[in-house]
């Protein structure tokens, strides 16, 4: 079965104006991709200056669009303060009649956007943040917050994971989908489909397997290794006029 396509753009720099992205994204819509997913950092590393807030800029992206599938990749759940993101995610959710995916992560410490900040440094903690978090939320979600996610129980979560590390990849097993970085190749996309389906025994018809390509790469190879969904992305200084070219080549 052929992978959903999806756009993947860090909303920096020329792209840090939501206005624009969301003109992009109903670009995209009319000419049948199924996703538009963004970045999720306050800050980032030169030569990107400005960056936008992902959750207004996904706001304007679900104001421009009627079908896109949409979300956050990925949400760092040790730098954020999990009732607020129980009301950002629901609000958005419904906004979007149910097109939304939750992307969550360990995020990154390179960039500066952490122990400058304030935020926790040690990957041990921000992973023990990130298991607590999305208990927490999962509870939110189903009941003790008002309203509920449009699809409920919950609204679907992607989990990144670094290659070759699989603590993340038993983490995601527990939920909806990988989203694996780094990987060398298709052969690894197909070491990680086989481990979640281990983990996940005969529920695994819903389990998404999410990689990023190049714009203009062939996706059959990571089809075939089991992605889903195959996001063209743009790297840490996209131009609109390089992502309207991969649109249109759709």
């Amino acid at each position: 079965m052929a992978a959903k396509r999806g756009i993947f753009l860090a909303p920096f720099d020329e792209l840090s104006d939501p206005g624009l992205v969301a003109e992009l994204a109903g670009a995209a819509e009319k000419r049948g991709w199924d996703g538009f997913f963004v970045w999720d950092h306050i800050r980032y590393s030169p030569p990107t200056q400005a960056v936008a807030d992902p959750w207004v800029t996904l706001a304007a992206v679900v104001c421009a669009t009627q079908r896109l599938l949409i979300g956050p990749l990925v949400t760092p759940l040790s730098r954020r303060r999990v009732h607020k993101l129980a009301r950002e995610t629901v609000t958005l959710d419904r906004l979007s009649r149910g097109r939304l995916v939750l992307g969550v992560g360990l995020g990154s410490d390179r960039h500066g956007e952490l122990g400058p900040l304030g935020e926790v440094e040690d990957p041990r903690e921000r992973a023990r943040l990130l298991d607590d978090g999305l208990k927490r939320l999962t509870e939110y979600w189903r009941g003790e917050f008002e309203p509920p996610p449009v699809r409920g129980p919950h609204i679907p979560v992607w989990v990144a994971a670094r290659y070759p590390n699989r603590r993340p990849v038993r983490r995601a097993a527990e939920w909806d989908g990988l989203f694996p970085i780094d990987l060398p190749g298709p052969e690894a996309l197909a070491e990680l489909v086989a481990d979640v389906r281990d983990l996940r025994g005969d529920d695994r018809d819903t389990f998404d397997f999410v990689i990023t390509l190049e714009p203009g790469e062939d996706p059959a190879p990571w089809e075939q290794a089991g992605a889903t969904w195959c996001l063209t992305g743009f790297g840490q200084t996209p131009r609109a006029d390089d992502v309207r070219t991969a649109i249109d080549a759709r």
